[in-house]
């Protein structure tokens, strides 16, 4: 698979673009460029570190439709959050009751869509989403997301979803008086989660309401391991800048499959991966429009930036960023911010602070590449301040 590479200058960590290669032409513009083969990879990774559990994509991280075609070509299910994800997937042939709709909040028009295109399996957390799924859907099957800890991941979710565990007997009592089916449960270990503790912890709790649910006369038959799986950008970027460590999916795995080991046969096991399948298949191509110095720091402002969807950037998380100009230049630590007035346009100040390492001689018209961006990129991009979002190539 060709590389693009845009750039006027040699560099060691890019091919030079061929006669195949589909954007040999001027840049235009800021683009996200998305590798399939790389996708393709993922899941098959996926599979084969955990072959009991079916994936779901987490459609969120990247809806564009040939990356969902990718992935339903690998034999991967789906995950949604809203009526317009469920449209795309309609739009490609895949089988509604393959389908988990797992915002534990759902809007009356997203779940009424869900409900008549054949929808069957909706998470909750609580007795009122409970009675309100039934109330639209009384042979639906629900799954529990309990409250699980978040600790070591970057972007905690178990402040705003999950049942706690005083609030799980009350909820299962109510499933009973409703004979509702509550077949299953699930949990978030948190996104891009670094701690394999996490989804031990998750799932002997599972287990656990497992055997509280039986004991209740309910029939729970499918254990959701949720999402959370991390990147891991060596994968894609040798000797990449400093990186949030985090466990290889072999790794996480291990724990897994050895929780799973005692769980009951006729148990359906999933797992809702999205940052893993897609964010190391993407990178982004952007170009320095202006350089300048404030105070002791170096600031370069580039063409793309927190409202093309970087807003992760702006946080702890410390992507690997590649330039036009060879590594062996003198480094000098940069700052960047996007074409935007707004001044929360900037990223790339690094977990410490203090910058993203480049050559010195980065100036306007060079090109960077910010890698491992392939997911929460394209979903979030907006059109603010009338500056288009990326362009989207999938090769």
């Amino acid at each position: 698979m060709n590389q693009y590479h845009p750039f006027p200058h040699s560099d060691s960590n890019a091919a030079a673009p061929s006669a195949t290669n589909p954007l040999q032409s001027s840049y235009s513009g800021p683009k996200i460029i998305i590798d399939s083969a790389v996708i393709r990879r993922q899941a098959k990774r996926f599979a084969k570190a955990m072959p009991r559990v079916q994936a779901h994509y987490a459609v969120k991280a990247n809806p564009h439709p040939e990356v969902l075609r990718t992935l339903h070509n690998c034999g991967v299910n789906f995950e949604i959050a809203s009526l317009k994800e469920l449209e795309m997937l309609l739009a490609l042939g895949v089988d509604p009751k393959s389908v988990f709709f797992s915002n534990p909040f759902k809007g009356p028009q997203h779940l009424n869509f869900a409900v008549e295109n054949g929808v069957q399996w909706y998470v909750v957390d609580c007795i009122e989403e409970m009675e309100k799924v039934l109330a639209v859907k009384p042979d639906a099957s629900l799954y529990l997301r309990l409250y699980t800890t978040n600790k070591g991941s970057l972007w905690p979710l178990s402040s705003k979803f999950g049942a706690a565990t005083d609030e799980v007997m009350p909820i299962l009592k109510r499933a009973v008086e409703l004979k509702a089916d509550l077949a299953g449960v699930t949990f978030h270990v948190g996104s891009q989660c670094t701690n394999t503790e996490n989804w031990q912890t998750g799932i002997r709790e599972s287990k656990a309401c497992f055997e509280t649910m039986k004991e209740m006369g309910l029939k729970p038959r499918l254990l959701n391991l949720g999402g959370g799986y991390p990147m891991q950008p060596s994968d894609i970027i040798e000797n990449p800048t400093k990186q949030q460590l985090a466990p290889s999916i072999e790794a996480i795995a291990e724990v897994i499959n050895a929780e799973l080991a005692d769980l009951p046969e006729d148990i359906q096991v999933i797992a809702e991966p999205g940052r893993y399948m897609v964010a190391e298949a993407g990178r982004i191509i952007c170009q320095v429009i202006g350089t300048t110095k404030r105070g002791d720091d170096r600031w370069a402002y580039v063409d793309a930036g927190f409202y093309h969807g970087l807003m992760e950037l702006t946080d702890a998380f410390d992507t690997a960023v590649t330039s036009n100009h060879s590594d062996e230049d003198e480094q000098a630590l940069w700052t960047f911010g996007g074409p935007t007035c707004d001044s929360i346009d900037v990223f790339g100040k690094g977990v410490d602070g203090k910058g993203t390492p480049l050559s010195a001689k980065l100036q306007t018209g060079d090109f960077i590449t910010l890698h491992n961006t392939g997911a929460y990129v394209h979903a979030c991009g907006t059109e603010f301040n009338g500056f288009e979002p990326l362009e989207v190539v999938v090769i």
